[in-house]
């Protein structure tokens, strides 16, 4: 659902129902340090804040960020330190107290499960995302958009309090030269650091041959998947075999395209659905399939207590009710190649006349690939950012071609848009799957607006007799 959208908020009220409230671990860091900004209103970030269990660290980041009453609507957030190799310890810090935040809020008051979605392809802050979280008591981490073998391991040394590492995927590394993200929690921590409860790892898959890797090749237990369509929101495994478009320009995907759940029950452990699941008979289908149930993205994102803007969930429910919402799978729009289900709204990313003038920029820096510089050192460049700079740090020109910046568009969607100096906002861009021109479905006659609880009440309402 991108950043922030299945929030605390979120996940807490699916969480309440009995269900598995996710919350989406991208970005963490900056949202967290956005919302100081904004006067953290109803103080819930503060609140939260002073549960953090290492000394030191809350202090340092309400006195770099948080503004009483909120910062001047026309003032430009302040920017949080660039995730890369060596990030430094106040990125390293904000990061593990964002992550703490979100699932310690997610947790608060009921005894239901609490999930966290990371994306593989988001390699720097994974380590100290996944400490945040697991402090916080984090019962499951879910992970796709790569193929994240090395995380169930990561996970048991966190558990330990043992130090760990990450190998980081580097353009133009020479062969047998290797670079590595690591994290000692018991260095964060002041010399001793806590033993933890080990989180479910569950990863997100797109076919069979994925999950079999993971079951058998992960450097930990693997205990489960989440087996994802084409049609889900988000990032989407690219189409298997050279890539075609069809006369929209949206990648053609195919029969190999499906995966084999036959293969997949062999592996003997539980899996969800997603993918066009959220709908009334969905889940009763999947218990058929031999699926543990079903993951449902779309019909929550536009419920209210997800992060999307207000304004912008009112367009969606009324283009939505009038039959007149696409969704476009962007082969082009994501820095990371895959391609990027994009609702099409007018005065977002996705409208032409409204990105005609948009400047490039990188400044948040989540998507930014490292590569190898001459001196064997690294450096950082995203297809997103200006194209001068891309090309200067030897990116190739094409590579530009259609790109937009993930980053900036998923926080303007969530009410956390940069200002640049012309006092323009970035503009939103909001992910969702293709369920979302039925979402109107959810909402109850006179209604404009629905909750996450009514969406899964029409879900479980459909569920075929044992």
């Amino acid at each position: 659902m991108g950043a922030g959208v299945s929030d605390w908020r979120l996940a807490r009220a699916v969480s309440q129902t009995g269900q598995l409230g996710v919350v989406s671990g991208t970005a963490l860091a900056t949202i967290l340090a956005r919302r100081l900004q904004n006067g953290d209103a109803d103080g819930q970030m503060r609140r939260a804040l002073e549960k953090f269990p290492v000394s030191g660290i809350t202090e340092k980041i309400l006195a770099d960020y948080f503004i009483p009453g909120g910062k001047p609507a026309n003032a430009p957030f302040k920017l949080t330190p660039l995730p890369g190799l060596d990030s430094g310890h106040d990125y390293v810090a904000l990061t593990i107290a964002a992550n703490f935040v979100e699932v310690f809020l997610a947790k608060e008051g009921h005894a239901g499960f609490v999930g966290i979605n990371f994306l593989e392809k988001i390699q720097f802050p994974t380590l100290p995302s996944l400490f945040g979280a697991m402090l916080a008591g984090v019962d499951y981490v879910l992970m796709g958009a790569g193929i994240p073998r090395a995380i169930p391991g990561v996970l048991d040394r966190l558990a330990r309090g043992e130090s760990v590492a990450l190998k980081i995927d580097i353009e133009g590394g020479l062969p047998g030269e290797e670079f590595y993200s690591k994290f000692d929690p018991a260095i964060f921590c002041g010399g001793s650091a806590p033993l933890l409860k080990r989180p479910y790892f569950l990863g997100i898959v797109a076919s069979a041959t994925l999950a079999i890797t993971l079951a058998r090749k992960s450097s930990g237990q693997v205990n489960g998947f989440v087996v994802e369509g084409e049609t889900a929101g988000g990032h989407n495994a690219p189409p298997r075999g050279a890539l075609q478009l069809n006369a929209d320009g949206e990648p053609i995907y195919g029969p190999r395209d499906v995966a084999d759940l036959e293969k997949i029950r062999e592996l003997g452990l539980p899996f969800w659905l997603a993918g066009s699941y959220g709908n009334p008979g969905k889940l009763s289908e999947a218990l058929q399939l031999g699926a543990a149930g079903i993951q449902v993205g779309t019909a929550f994102a536009f419920c209210e207590e997800s992060g999307i803007c207000p304004d912008i969930k009112q367009q969606v429910l009324q283009l939505s009710r009038a039959g007149e919402l696409r969704v476009f799978t962007d082969p082009l729009a994501s820095p990371t190649g895959f391609p990027f289900k994009v609702l099409q709204l007018p005065g977002t990313l996705s409208d032409a006349r409204s990105t005609a003038t948009t400047n490039r920029r990188c400044d948040l820096g989540y998507l930014r690939q490292a590569y190898r510089k001459t001196d064997g050192t690294s450096g950082y460049r995203c297809p997103a950012e200006p194209v001068d700079d891309f090309i200067r740090k030897g990116g190739a020109p094409a590579e530009t071609k259609g790109r937009e910046c993930v980053c900036n568009g998923l926080m303007a969607a969530i009410g956390l848009a940069q200002i640049n100096s012309e006092n323009e906002l970035s503009l939103p861009l909001v992910t969702a799957g293709n369920d979302a021109a039925h979402v109107a479905r959810f909402l109850q006659s006179g209604r404009n607006s629905y909750t996450a609880a009514e969406v899964i009440s029409r879900l479980l309402d459909k569920i075929a007799p044992a």
